[in-house]
């Protein structure tokens, strides 16, 4: 037992210092503020939204981009139908707008044909893009009015050719089970968690970590990396996969954007089922990455987890007590006891970093239920990570491996 006993500790070390760092990480990026009135726009976007069966959110992300306050004449929005078989056409159509072009992946590739439908959904729209800097956004997703001008007044700043955004859960006001009210919340809290670790990570340039969600991108950062050549055969990773890509051309130029303006909501996946297909296909890359040194961090994150649940599993069967003496002080704990010091200082730390990411995202309110559901989330942690690497999933009526 004296074994487990400074696995453990070591695993709970290191975790602390890492969540740490990321928290002073997360702090030390600079909120990026500019005045409208002197702005001058200057550059010219394409927003690309591949769709598939996605009429219940298309209509509200078109309008939402519709009604952004950058130039009409200074951004265009190409939607990529990805064989669809609900009214998403239909709905894209009525818009009936010159900067708004859909296009029908059909056109280009069969059902059936390849394994990455996002990332030929991606390819082609940029094939037919007409703006230097590329944003992507997915269908069930909603910018703020000033989202593409505060993207424009970075990118002309900053000079960079790789921007990863914050993006936010919006909680649905029509979800009154409690499950699924349980599941929205705890997705809000998770992600939040993601975003603060991306935004930290980027900034210190420790491991490529973004969201397909908000991202934007030059179009000749696209090319001189051959778009998603090499990674085009995996499933997901349009985002992070590309975002390594760019990096390796030039570290300096991965930025992270960090402003309010810039947060665009998506919505929370409506069933556990959902949720775990949606965190198995993100689970999935983990050994795709190459970079090592955000498989490095997955990995010290689900050993950790794993071990909290193999000590309580030990600890529900055998709750052996012992001393352990490490001078001059001798310790003497049940394994119950060391679990529960585990877990309780897991989520204390996890709460200190949380504070000031949920600050910026103006959800604060949730943090006093982030405790109620630390349990979910080391269990999801554990079953996602080792499905993701042995299993499949299903995702927009597709199963893949």
């Amino acid at each position: 037992m004296q074994v487990v006993f400074f696995i453990a500790f070591f695993f709970l070390l290191v975790y602390t210092v890492l969540i740490i760092y990321y928290r002073q990480s997360w702090v030390s990026i600079f909120d990026f503020r500019f005045v409208i009135s002197d702005f001058r726009p200057a550059t010219k976007i394409s927003v690309i939204i591949p769709a598939r069966n996605e009429e219940g959110n298309i209509g509200v992300c078109l309008q939402s981009i519709i009604n952004q306050s950058y130039p009409a004449a200074l951004f265009e929005v190409i939607v990529v139908d990805d064989h669809s078989t609900d009214n998403t056409v239909t709905i894209v159509n009525a818009f009936n707008l010159p900067n708004i072009k859909l296009i029908a992946l059909k056109d280009f590739v069969a059902a059936g044909a390849i394994n990455s439908y996002k990332k030929k959904a991606i390819e082609m729209a940029i094939l037919q893009s007409t703006g230097d800097l590329i944003v992507t956004t997915d269908a069930d997703c909603v910018a703020p009015e000033n989202w593409l001008q505060t993207i424009a007044a970075f990118y002309q700043e900053k000079k960079p050719a790789f921007i990863v955004m914050p993006v936010a859960i919006r909680l649905a006001a029509n979800r009154n089970k409690p499950q699924g009210m349980f599941l929205q919340i705890f997705q809000s809290l998770d992600f939040m968690t993601l975003q603060g670790i991306t935004g930290a990570s980027v900034h210190k340039k420790m491991h490529s970590m973004c969201n397909g969600a908000n991202l934007a991108y030059t179009k000749k950062a696209f090319s001189d990396v051959n778009g998603f050549a090499g990674i085009d055969t995996i499933a997901s990773g349009d985002d992070m996969l590309l975002m390594h890509k760019i990096y390796k051309q030039d570290p300096a130029a991965v930025l992270f954007l960090k402003s309010k303006a810039a947060i665009v909501q998506t919505l929370p996946v409506l069933t556990i089922k959902e949720f775990f297909n949606q965190r198995i296909r993100w689970a999935s890359k983990a050994d795709k990455y190459d970079d090592k040194r955000i498989f490095a961090v997955l990995l010290i994150v689900y050993l950790f987890n794993l071990l909290l649940i193999v000590l309580l599993v030990i600890a529900l069967f055998n709750n052996a007590v012992f001393s352990i003496r490490i001078y001059p002080v001798t310790f003497t704990s049940s394994t119950f006891e060391i679990w529960l010091f585990l877990l309780v200082t897991k989520t204390a730390v996890e709460l200190f970093f949380l504070s000031p990411v949920a600050k910026f995202f103006n959800n604060r309110k949730l943090l006093w239920l982030f405790p109620l559901m630390e349990p979910f989330h080391i269990v999801y942690t554990v079953i996602a990570g080792w499905l993701g690497k042995f299993g499949n999933y299903n995702w927009k009526g597709r199963n893949v491996k």
